[in-house]
């Protein structure tokens, strides 16, 4: 007897770079223990494409050695990371998944979503299967749009999103918010739908890397070991997408001006805003900032380890003041300080789980000096934080769920 089908859609999968993919990666790893041994899960997915500066392969078609897992990888045209560039990606995606589901029977659909779009091909793909809808919702699409659509396409572009919002979250069975901060937007527009709140976390590397820091540290006979036992200019690290939503280009310029003689910023990452800090960068006569191209992860812990301090930035947007940026989870993980530039529920969060982090205010230099010079400088393992937000039991509860949903 054949055993239940299910599709999982995410724009994102390893190889590739990104929140999407790790999460992704981590669930799917969680629903195969969860499953039934007749089960089966295929994943369509996008060849790497995060980045254009970050090129790596993968095989179009992979398959485990159980024949339960199938992940097919469509091929994109080569694009950047502005808005419209990835409309038409996301578009060509559209088309493939369609052609490929053609025919085919699912039991369950799930979709994971940061812009909408993936949500919307989740519910359309399951109405055509008579599928039941699985929706991981990771931020507020719609509530962006003031600020991603231009002045005279809102009028039309934010009704029509918002009904695409509405079609398919209420076509869901189950819906996943990724922050609680999210509540405050969907509950009261989704009084009657079902929703939970399995966030972010950190990954089975990072608590590798942190058990390795703690043994260290116990052969270290302090509590705190200081990083600098001489004068130099301190390292702070920011690793991850540098677009819009990040706003680098209007808080890094000046804050790294300001800090010329006491700290070096490494930047390792791409995105549609890194030409714009570029050009603020010489504009403001800024020199202790280095610019990298992304890395794959084994190789961002050892750029973690040189760090002195992390740096975290969200844009002076207002829905911005409901997310938990992915890449806190990670950072915290590391033990190194955290210079936080988020406000509201992030930096609730932040001042709740995590220690030595210092918030600011987004787009705000003097607001970050002050808050730089706040941290203690040395790492302090954060024990508590790493084991209640271990990715791996996070996302075996969110595979329950689901496995109650594709067994129902």
């Amino acid at each position: 007897m054949s055993g239940p089908r299910l599709l999982l859609l995410t724009f994102y999968y390893p190889p590739d770079l990104g929140a999407g993919s790790f999460r992704s990666h981590a669930l799917v790893q969680a629903l195969l223990e969860r499953l039934p041994a007749n089960a089966h899960l295929e994943i369509l997915t996008t060849a790497p494409n995060r980045y254009a500066g970050f090129a790596t392969q993968a095989p179009q078609v992979e398959k485990d050695d159980t024949g339960r897992l199938t992940v097919r990888r469509l091929a994109l045209p080569s694009h950047q990371s502005g808005m419209l560039d990835q409309s038409r990606a996301f578009a060509t995606y559209a088309r493939q998944v369609r052609l490929s589901v053609h025919g085919k029977g699912y039991d369950l659909v799930m979709a994971t979503s940061s812009r909408l779009m993936t949500a919307v091909l989740g519910a359309y793909i399951a109405r055509k299967c008579s599928a039941r809808l699985y929706l991981d919702i990771r931020d507020i699409f719609v509530e962006n749009l003031p600020f991603l659509l231009p002045v005279g396409t809102r009028w039309l572009g934010i009704p029509f999103f918002s009904a695409l919002e509405r079609w398919a979250i209420n076509r869901a069975s189950r819906v996943n918010l990724v922050s609680k901060g999210f509540e405050g937007y969907y509950r009261p527009r989704f009084p009657d739908q079902v929703f939970s709140w399995h966030s972010n976390g950190v990954d089975r590397l990072f608590i590798d890397t942190f058990a390795e820091q703690v043994e260290a540290k116990d052969r270290a006979e302090g509590s705190v070991v200081s990083l600098h036992p001489g004068p130099r200019r301190l390292r702070i690290l920011y690793a991850g997408n540098i677009g819009q939503c990040q706003g680098l280009d209007r808080i890094l310029p000046e804050l790294a001006k300001q800090l010329e003689k006491e700290a070096w910023f490494v930047l390792i990452g791409d995105g549609g805003r890194r030409q714009a800090l570029e050009v603020r960068l010489s504009e403001q006569g800024t020199t202790n900032v280095e610019l990298r191209a992304p890395v794959e992860r084994d190789r961002l812990i050892e750029e973690y380890h040189k760090a002195d301090v992390l740096f975290l930035h969200l844009n002076d947007m207002e829905c911005f003041s409901r997310v938990i940026p992915s890449k806190l989870f990670e950072y915290a993980a590391t033990g190194k300080p955290i210079l936080a530039g988020v406000r509201a529920f992030p930096a609730d969060f932040c001042a709740q789980h995590i220690a030595n982090v210092s918030v600011f205010e987004p787009c705000d230099p003097e607001a970050a000096i002050s808050a730089f010079h706040k941290l203690v400088i040395s790492d302090q393992p954060r024990e508590g934080f790493v084991e209640q937000f271990r990715r791996d039991r996070i996302m075996a509860d969110m595979a329950g769920d689901i496995a109650e949903l594709a067994d129902s």
